[in-house]
């Protein structure tokens, strides 16, 4: 269950240029959890995953992953402190086969764990171990999806920060991405911080969530909780593509 705060933002401001995309954003996410942020498209989500990462670099606040402070701290640092991210499009590398991405994910630290962090990938998801000689750009979107997490976990994280994983995905491929995200937390004890438009689904699998409006955090709470607020039904569950 949900401990001390894994992920501790406070205060974050980012900016492209000059113009401002988060506001003095507070987020915590504690050890344990799975946590939605949600928001309509262009809220700054995504920048906020991002400035986890330092591209781009917070201007002022800051952020604190597992007590250290990753505010300033290079990209390649940062990944080495088991951060790891399934981006927004997936980005996976397209000529190279299932295997060889699974590859590229794995800790150079941990590669005595390699054979069985693969087998964990193919049980999560089977359908990879039927492509594994496959290349990734001949994949479906659902099982480059299903890549880019399995190479993600391949670098046995302590944080899983996933942007936007059900985008532009079938629902039974969505279901099957949720419920393999649920699998990991109630098995393994995975952290998740997940970036969602899919408002419904993330708060659904979500042990609590926040709701990102122009770069501010404007609510928060259990996914229970905003789930059932007649805002968040009104703004982002009802009439839109869910």
């Amino acid at each position: 269950m949900a401990g001390k705060a894994l992920l501790d933002i406070k205060g974050v401001e980012t900016y492209y240029g000059n113009i401002r995309a988060l506001n003095g954003v507070d987020v915590s996410v504690d050890e344990g959890e799975i946590v939605a942020l949600i928001g309509a498209n262009g809220a700054g989500k995504s920048t906020l995953m991002m400035t986890i990462f330092g591209t781009p670099r917070a201007r002022s606040g800051s952020i604190v992953f597992n007590g250290t402070d990753i505010t300033q701290m290079p990209t390649h640092e940062i990944a080495r402190l088991r951060i790891a991210q399934s981006p927004e499009g997936r980005r996976i590398f397209p000529r190279m086969t299932v295997m060889e991405n699974l590859q590229m994910g794995a800790s150079l630290d941990n590669l005595k764990y390699y054979d069985e962090d693969v087998e964990k990938v193919f049980h999560l998801f089977p359908r990879l171990k039927e492509r594994i000689g496959q290349r990734g750009g001949t994949l479906s979107g659902g099982e480059q999806q299903m890549l880019s997490i399995g190479r993600a976990l391949m670098a046995r994280p302590k944080l899983l920060l996933l942007d936007e994983p059900s985008l532009g995905l079938a629902p039974l491929i969505v279901k099957q991405i949720f419920d393999a995200i649920r699998e990991l937390n109630r098995t393994q004890g995975l952290t998740v911080f997940l970036v969602e438009q899919n408002a419904f689904g993330a708060l659904k699998l979500a042990t609590r969530g926040y709701v990102m409006v122009n770069g501010n955090v404007t609510m928060s709470g259990s996914g229970a909780e905003l789930l059932a607020n007649p805002e968040i039904r009104a703004a982002y569950l009802e009439g839109g593509r869910h």
